[in-house]
């Protein structure tokens, strides 16, 4: 192992290093994983793009219509690890744009065989579909860096693409598809474009059908799926868009995603990492005293929802003081049933600042401030779907 010093050049120029997406198989024997990884293993070196988003264009209601970033950039550097989910969705993204670049690469006739670049992640706010999305674009764009010289993700604001003047939306959506046109053009140039909450410009036209939204809505509609079959014809992008209200999206926008995968709320294994990243951040950042953390979740066992069980995997602390510390982690994740992403990273700030803790304190101290947070935030939201007052205190 080298050690901190001994190579003064990559002290100075490397940032960072990380192992990511070995994805063994389970039928690779545990003695020959080695040898796998030897034989697997890729090395992408790349540099963080510092520029940040671009001035966005404005759309006829000087509402920004877009913000674009040089990828890989800053902003999104490690997103994609920190990103946690019990299912696959992670490794599906990456294989399903590996095989869109791979039939296009070998010339696949498109008429006899269909796919579009089109990502749909669908379900309720908070589950990360938009952290998602953005650091899918990052981690192809390191990924597939050896292919294309520059990658961009382009970032549209759905709302802006309507106007209160008649005929002027689908003039809009044509104005801002002409710009990433231009873009995709450039062989050398891999882009994404993330449409949030796609079911605002999708959703239109069954409303206008139905005598809710204007005519004009239904051009705007029409001219987003025209533009979209009209970048089929480029191998060098992907459409990213997320919905929150699937309901409301237009059919024939659902016909053209390649892949609609449900984002739920993370489940107990997830929750359990999530909460695991926070314990060991606040670690790092000395707000919390100690350096034992919790093993990973493997396995755990419930009777009467308490945890009863916490496995640890092979490369796992063996240590009573973290088995400890992995039972009240479970008891807090447990506690955070139904919680979206965006609350659990939420969570230990509420933490902290609704607890007694001033000074430093020991990871025990702050599990159980978790646990008590977590049982308040489960009260709140309770009150608010009985449209009852909290309790004082």
């Amino acid at each position: 192992m080298r050690l901190p010093g001994e190579e003064p050049f990559l002290d100075s120029n490397v940032e960072s290093i990380t192992v990511c997406d070995t994805d063994l198989s389970s039928s690779i024997p545990v003695g020959c994983r080695l040898l796998f990884w030897q034989l697997a293993l890729q090395t992408h070196v790349f540099q963080l793009s510092e520029e940040g988003a671009a001035d966005a264009e404005q759309s006829g209601d000087n509402v920004p219509s877009y913000r674009e970033w040089a990828l890989p950039a800053r902003e999104f550097h490690q997103q994609w690890e920190s990103l946690v989910y019990d299912s696959t969705i992670k490794q599906r993204l990456v294989k399903y744009a590996s095989t869109a670049l791979l039939f296009s690469d070998r010339g696949v006739n498109s008429q006899l065989i269909s796919w579009n670049r089109v990502v749909l992640l669908h379900g309720p706010p908070g589950t990360g579909k938009t952290s998602l999305c953005q650091a899918l674009a990052q981690k192809l764009a390191i990924r597939f860096g050896h292919r294309y010289q520059q990658a961009q993700l382009v970032e549209v604001n759905a709302h802006s693409l309507f106007s209160k003047w008649f005929s002027e939306s689908g003039k809009l959506v044509s104005a801002l598809f002409a710009k990433i046109t231009e873009l995709v053009e450039e062989d050398d140039s891999l882009v994404f474009v993330l449409i949030d909450e796609v079911e605002s410009l999708t959703a239109a036209r069954k409303s206008a059908v139905s005598g809710n939204e204007p005519a004009d809505a239904i051009r705007a509609v029409n001219a987003l799926l025209t533009q979209l079959d009209a970048l089929r014809r480029f191998p060098n992008v992907m459409i990213l868009t997320t919905s929150n209200i699937t309901e409301a999206i237009d059919l024939a926008f659902v016909d053209r995603a390649d892949i609609k995968a449900y984002i739920g709320p993370p489940p107990l294994q997830a929750r359990y990492e999530i909460m695991r990243s926070s314990i060991a951040e606040l670690q790092r950042a000395g707000i919390i005293t100690g350096t034992v953390l919790p093993v990973r979740f493997s396995e755990v066992c419930w009777d009467e929802m308490q945890a009863s069980q916490v496995m640890e995997d092979e490369e796992s602390s063996s240590t009573a003081a973290a088995q400890a510390l992995s039972k009240a982690l479970a008891e807090a994740a447990n506690a955070c049933e139904g919680f979206s992403g965006r609350a659990l990273r939420k969570l230990p700030f509420l933490a902290h600042a609704d607890s007694d803790l001033t000074g430093p304190c020991t990871t025990e101290q702050f599990l159980a401030a978790m646990r008590a947070a977590a049982l308040r935030e489960a009260q709140d939201r309770s009150c608010m779907a009985d449209d009852k007052p909290a309790a004082p205190g």
